[in-house]
């Protein structure tokens, strides 16, 4: 069983939710919104996956708190206790993440996000890779501008989940072949 937890701020858990229906093998309104053919992407079986927790955390002292991070990045703004980052803050701050919640469940692969002014940030982290990307849609969290905010979010699901069916597949090949993807061995 490979053990998946998710601390989301743009993607509002819904990268976790996706997950948990492809490993539950739902169908249906209560299955996959954004996976519609997993085995496009290999031979693994999808029912080995448990989504431990998805996480929505969009505020600083969620961070603190709950991802039990005593010092996290300073944000360049708050709205309304909603943590805003530029597209770097973003990036760092979605590892950040990422490794407080798989240290808090002890998960196999911990999916962090966060999206303030930019591109955002996404990252997935494993005992042996730290992966780290933007979405595809510039937007800024101060311009309430929902359009473009709900696209980024968006961008951001399919994204992850891309980048996770790969990683559960395998596919380092397509892995490096995304755009804007830095991939860490450790």
């Amino acid at each position: 069983m490979i053990k998946i937890a998710t601390a989301e701020c743009f993607t509002h858990g819904k990268i976790g939710n996706e997950l948990h229906a492809l490993g539950q093998s739902y169908e249906g309104k209560f299955g996959c919104e954004y996976i519609k053919n997993p085995e496009k992407y290999g031979g693994f079986n999808y029912s080995e996956i448990s989504v431990t927790c998805s996480l929505f955390i969009p505020t600083i002292d969620a961070v603190k708190t709950i991802l039990r991070v005593p010092n996290p990045p300073e944000p360049k703004e708050l709205i309304k206790g909603i943590k805003v980052y530029d597209e770097s803050g973003d990036k760092e701050v979605s590892k950040v993440m990422a490794k407080a919640v798989k240290k808090l469940t002890n998960c196999d692969i911990a999916i962090g996000t966060t999206a303030g002014i930019g591109h955002g940030g996404i990252s997935i982290v494993t005992d042996k890779l730290e992966i780290t990307t933007t979405t595809n849609i510039n937007a800024d969290l101060r311009e309430n501008n929902s359009f473009d905010l709900l696209k980024r979010q968006e961008s951001g699901i399919k994204k992850a989940i891309e980048i996770i069916l790969l990683l559960l597949n395998n596919d380092f090949e397509k892995l490096e072949s995304i755009e804007n993807i830095e991939i860490i061995k450790k």
